[in-house]
């Protein structure tokens, strides 16, 4: 073989040299979102709707809970694998004999993503912002065991001093308890208990305006394994590592970056191309496929969830419980459990899911279309003859428009009435369903931990997340007895009186049970089944 002129083997080291530029760049406009996730450490992932709000003593829904579990810790935490409370910013806790003190020991240099410090008064002084009247957080009344916590949060006491919560010096948090609440380590897990930042709120305005833009980036700082970087809303949310928080040097990530969907089928197309390591749902049409073709994507964990019909009892008819009886019992629910489900939902005639933590209610509210005319023929509307147009309102999720669709149908067939759909952004339906400006409203409910309390607690008169309108002051009674007490044999015989009363009543229409769909890419590890949905970012990690 001759050999090649040397300008020869130039030109063609030269076209090779471009050829291979040309193609380094096709490779580097292929690398997806997740391609630079993986080999950069951040991971992507998709949250159900755009927060209302990042403040931990605000938040009331799943999506932002989500979020805020990156940037913040409180004094106990979640164990996803067994859903039981865990030290967390308190290294410990002991309980007093008589159940009424609880002692927290806090960790030592604990600080703020800012390098300040995080102390026992910290907590101490979170808790006044979070019971204080004018911040009128949701959550508030999940604090009401602890000693003066009712009656400040009312206004009754303006005296922070009068509170059970006490601090005798940086690392010992006192709490002392109207009545024993063996519960209480499962409710500090909730962000309504976590420390805020003070000295950043104090700074930004107001620490009891709900309009304080503290937790916009430029401004907030948090305890939680990763910071706040860039809030672009509709769009995402992205963090880094915190090197302040107090196992800094053992979280594998080096970010997480949330993005809000409301859309199931747009989130889908997002993960097929490479954009997110893991999805919040779904769509219902894609399940089987996934579950055929791609089984090791598909994640289907069991879920403490109910989903449920509230109802406003401030405006008529709803305010006559035998036209809530009728519109829940002309539910088929087994027919939306076989037909509109696909992610293994079960039928629900009670609240509270079956089986938590070993209780299961005795009562119910069956499907009888029969007796629900009935009712409602007593109630002044016979075969539905003028019953007022109603409103149902529903987060904008492809599986809630299929379900109230079907529970349309449903009430236009037994009963003869007619209902309109109107779907929301989670950010309206949120307002409306706390403000009682709506007629119907679809809804769920996820437990704050694996015990029936956290769903009966839901309707008590003076629960910041009831929002239907109803009271009763037996069913408060109630449970207020049945939480003091540690036999658990007594207190789920309580548990049972007040569901009974809760159905009968019926408030509420409970739909299903849920399970948590959604889809998973398998370089992330440290995600396990968590029941309550909730997952420790500073355990997580991306596999090669």
């Amino acid at each position: 073989m001759h050999p090649l002129p040397d300008h020869c083997i130039s030109t063609i080291r030269f076209l090779l040299g471009i050829t291979g530029l040309v193609l380094l760049a096709g490779c580097a406009q292929r690398e997806t979102r997740v391609d630079q996730g993986n080999r950069d450490g951040v991971l992507h992932v998709a949250i159900g709707a755009e927060p209302r709000d990042l403040d931990p003593h605000l938040v009331s829904a799943y999506t932002d809970m989500q979020v805020v579990l990156a940037f913040f810790e409180g004094l106990v935490a979640v164990e996803e694998e067994t859903s039981r409370p865990v030290p967390a910013c308190a290294e410990s806790w002991s309980i007093s004999d008589d159940g009424l003190t609880w002692t927290f020991q806090i960790r030592p240099n604990l600080r703020w993503s800012d390098g300040e410090p995080l102390t026992a008064a910290t907590f101490r002084d979170s808790f006044v912002r979070a019971l204080t009247p004018r911040l009128a957080s949701e959550y508030a009344y999940v604090l009401y065991p602890i000693k003066g916590a009712a009656a400040f949060n009312a206004g009754e006491i303006r005296d922070p001093a009068s509170l059970g919560i006490h601090a005798p010096d940086d690392l010992t948090l006192k709490i002392e308890l109207e009545q024993p609440t063996p519960m209480l380590a499962s409710i500090l897990t909730l962000p309504v208990a976590y420390p805020a930042p003070l000295h950043v709120i104090d700074r930004v305005g107001d620490r009891a305006d709900k309009s304080n833009r503290w937790t916009r980036p430029e401004n907030i700082v948090g305890n939680g394994p990763f910071r706040l970087t860039i809030w672009e809303p509709q769009s995402h949310i992205k963090s880094e590592r915190n090197p302040h928080f107090r196992e800094a040097e053992a979280v594998a990530l080096r970010g997480v970056t949330f993005y809000p969907y409301e859309n199931a089928v747009t989130q889908e197309a997002a993960f097929r191309a490479g954009q997110l390591h893991i999805t919040s749902e779904v769509p219902l049409s894609k399940i089987d496929a996934y579950r055929r073709d791609s089984p090791e994507l598909l994640r289907i964990d069991p879920f403490v969830l109910t989903g449920f019909i509230r109802f406003n009892l401030t405006r008529p008819p709803l305010d006559d419980v035998r036209v809530r009886r009728a519109l829940a019992m002309a539910i088929d629910r087994e027919s939306l459990a076989a037909h509109v489900f696909q992610g293994g939902e079960q039928a629900a005639s009670r609240l509270t899911p079956p089986d938590t933590a070993g209780y299961t209610a005795e009562a119910s509210l069956p499907y009888d279309p029969e007796q629900a005319r009935t009712l409602l023929a007593a109630a002044g509307f016979p075969d539905g003859s003028g019953f007022p147009v109603m409103e149902i309102m529903s987060r904008a999720r492809e599986i809630n428009q299929s379900l109230i669709e079907a529970v349309q149908q449903m009430w236009r067939d037994e009963l003869g009435i007619d209902v309109e759909i109107a779907m929301k952004e989670q950010r309206v339906w949120l307002d409306q369903e706390t403000h009682l400006n709506y007629d119907i409203s679809n809804a769920r409910w996820i437990g704050d931990y694996v015990e029936p309390y956290t769903f009966l607690e839901l309707f008590l008169s003076f629960s910041g997340n009831n929002n239907t309108g109803w009271t009763n002051s037996t069913y408060d009674e109630t449970l207020q007895r049945a939480a003091a007490l540690s036999d658990e044999a007594q207190r789920y015989a309580l548990y049972q009186q007040a569901e009974a009363m809760l159905l009968a009543d019926a408030p509420i229409a409970p739909i299903y049970h849920g399970t948590q769909a959604y889809l998973k890419r398998p370089e992330v590890q440290g995600w396990p089944p968590a029941l309550l949905g909730f997952h420790r970012y500073q355990r997580v990690s991306l596999a090669p």
